[in-house]
């Protein structure tokens, strides 16, 4: 089983990334393979994502908070890809995450959860709100509570793949896909 965790963020290497860290790391100790993408919004790199997708088991979106919701970079990559991969983001257990100095991080995973309900995706949870603080990878080391709340999404994230892989064994099918009804209210 694989996990996609998508960093969301201008910086590589920053404070979303290294919540995803914590998130791979536990997903690894679990059994769960996964792998940190910079998503940057370039064609290329959100085709690569797309492909992916296909075979990957579940997605953890990571971004920091900018004016208090998500980096335009992940909304104009999230776009993208939902248009391009739609169909094959269907069900697929998924989380977001947000990263911030003080604030908006609730603000930043509602907007990114809203990719995941449009596409039946089971949204996973932690013990908390999915936030780390800090202005530098080192405060977010600091954060006890935030990356203890990234592992835990993550040993849910585990445990809810485990739990689907087993009713697909069991002959458990994912639900039927009804014909999207679109209701225009302007005439």
């Amino acid at each position: 089983m694989k996990v996609l965790l998508l960093n969301g963020s201008r910086r590589e290497k920053g404070c979303t990334y290294t919540a995803l860290c914590e998130i791979a790391q536990t997903l690894e100790k679990n059994g769960i393979e996964s792998e940190i993408i910079h998503a940057v919004p370039t064609t290329e790199i959100v085709k690569d994502v797309a492909e992916k997708i296909k075979t990957a088991d579940g997605l953890v979106v990571g971004s920091p908070v900018y004016w208090a919701s998500p980096s335009g970079e992940i909304i104009s990559f999230m776009d993208k890809l939902a248009s391009l991969a739609g169909k094959d983001l269907l069900h697929k257990p998924a989380a977001a995450i947000a990263s911030a100095r003080r604030a908006g991080t609730t603000a930043t995973i509602d907007v990114l959860n809203k990719y995941f309900s449009y596409y039946q995706m089971p949204i996973v949870s932690a013990n908390y709100w999915a936030m780390v603080h800090g202005n530098t990878p080192e405060e977010v080391k600091q954060d006890a509570e935030g990356l203890q709340i990234m592992r835990i999404l993550a040993t849910n994230m585990a445990w809810l793949l485990k739990c689907i892989e087993a009713g697909k064994n069991a002959g458990v099918e994912i639900p039927e896909i009804e014909a999207k009804i679109m209701t225009n209210f302007i005439r």
